[in-house]
């Protein structure tokens, strides 16, 4: 992997088990860090959780483990995203991109504002605007916003955002998106609608 990031250009610090690598963490400044569950002296889990103790920086697990148990204890740990064994290096960059992204870490975010119907957004600072004044988001709601502001007057589908959001296609049972983006409606909704919702396909932005 390390040999993959770096033809990618993104260079990546190796460590051989928990205790280095939580040394590393803490005495480095890292955009984010790749933790497996299976290393020895301690394992990820645990590494993760004295991460957390100290630092707020974007964790990814990888694991072979494929259970729904180790899945949520990852996250309830403080992970921002799970990959489980095997993996193409392709889906784990995506993954990567993703994570900062949201994060707000990623260097590759565009400076340039966007605008429609008069929600403004700043993606070098992340910044949402209505009508000139500032409307908090969070993280993951302004990733949803600014694809739909993107392709305002064109339909997004949920297995669009889903690939764009988190890589994979929408769970048809998955509410999640449906969530963010009611809460979107209520902080960017006052008096008209911007926000519609394509029965069985995805979500339009009005322009």
């Amino acid at each position: 992997m390390a040999e993959y990031f770096s033809a990618q250009g993104i260079p990546l610090t190796l460590a051989n088990d928990g205790e280095q690598g939580l040394a590393r963490v803490l005495d480095g400044n890292f955009d984010l860090v790749l933790l497996d569950v299976m290393m020895p002296r301690m394992d990820g889990f645990e590494t993760l959780r004295q991460i957390r103790r100290k630092s707020a920086v974007p964790v990814i697990m990888l694991t072979a483990r494929t259970e729904h148990n180790d899945r949520i204890t990852g996250l309830n740990s403080g992970a921002d995203d799970y990959l489980a064994k095997p993996f193409s290096p392709d889906e784990l960059i995506a993954r990567v991109q993703a994570v900062l992204r949201r994060s707000g870490r990623s260097p590759a975010l565009k400076s340039d504002s966007l605008e429609a119907n008069g929600i403004r957004l700043n993606p070098g600072t992340r910044q949402v605007l209505r009508d000139g004044k500032e409307v908090e988001v969070t993280s993951l709601e302004y990733d949803i916003l600014e694809i739909l502001v993107r392709s305002a007057g064109r339909v997004v589908s949920r297995d669009d955002l889903a690939r764009s959001l988190y890589n994979r296609q929408a769970d048809p049972l998955d509410r999640a998106l449906d969530v963010h983006v009611s809460h979107l409606r209520k902080k960017l909704e006052k008096d008209r609608a911007l926000i519609r919702t394509v029965r069985g396909v995805g979500y339009l932005f009005a322009s």
